[in-house]
């Protein structure tokens, strides 16, 4: 009889396999609900046309480069749904946290699935600040390199509310008011020299602020605020590790964290 002891070990499960499966997600939900790539270009073009309406004309660009960077911000908004709604109502997280995967790969899935419905609005108005304006090589990878850093940071965010949040009634107002209370302070779609002196110190501690000047900045954008664009870049990712480390900290994994 063969000796059962050398058998060689079960496979352990593919955790490669793990991000093309959340990417997966987001796509089916894109590709059986069209309506879900629509709304995220709704909100920032609303704002981008009452502000075309009644704001200086040079400043739209700056405007569309906001309507970027707060689309992006709102992706944790979904996170935080996604999240909360897996935790409370479908149980899934349990199984995440059952499985090998953990919480700062289960961050970086969900982060990826909510990207994808995000992508066309981003792609819209990248294409919209193209044509109203001359964009450089490395003002697009500026640009892209923002994005990139606040889709981490407003994800990480998200997940976190997203475990202290207690019921399903809970999720939408509680993220609409951190996300849009976040954007609104931070001075995306206008210079910050135009708010008031004390509401400019308030957006001094937002990375959210760093991403935008750092854009505007490099894109010599009307109305951007004379910086030095490597401190811009220095506190967007200092703002953004100390943001994203606490927010992870603050995330509750498994119950009794």
């Amino acid at each position: 009889m063969a000796n059962r002891s050398a058998r060689p070990p079960a496979s352990t499960p593919n955790r490669g396999s793990v991000l093309p499966a959340f990417g997966l997600i987001g796509w089916r939900w894109v590709s059986r609900n069209p309506a879900s790539a629509v709304a995220p270009i709704l909100l920032p073009f609303v704002f981008l046309y009452f502000l075309r309406l009644i704001a200086p004309p040079e400043y739209f660009p700056l405007e569309i480069v906001g309507a970027m960077l707060f689309t992006t911000q709102n992706i944790g908004s979904w996170v935080l749904g996604d999240s909360a709604s897996w935790r409370i109502e479908t149980r899934m997280q349990d199984v995440f946290v059952a499985s090998p995967l953990t919480k700062s790969r289960y961050l970086i899935g969900i982060a990826l699935s909510n990207l994808i419905p995000a992508a066309p609005a981003l792609l819209v108005l990248g294409a919209l600040l193209a044509y109203v304006v001359a964009v450089p090589l490395l003002g697009w990878a500026v640009l892209v390199g923002a994005i990139l850093v606040l889709w981490i940071l407003f994800s990480a965010i998200g997940v976190a509310v997203s475990s202290r949040v207690k019921s399903q009634r809970e999720i939408w107002p509680v993220g609409n008011l951190t996300f849009t209370v976040l954007g609104m302070l931070s001075p995306l779609y206008y210079p910050l020299t135009i708010l008031p002196p004390a509401w400019q110190v308030v957006a001094r501690f937002l990375p959210t602020t760093y991403a935008a000047l750092l854009v505007q900045g490099t894109l010599h954008l009307p109305g951007a605020v004379p910086s030095d664009p490597w401190l811009d870049g220095a506190l967007l990712l200092l703002l953004a590790a100390v943001g994203t480390a606490v927010a992870l900290r603050m995330y509750r994994w498994r119950e009794g964290d």
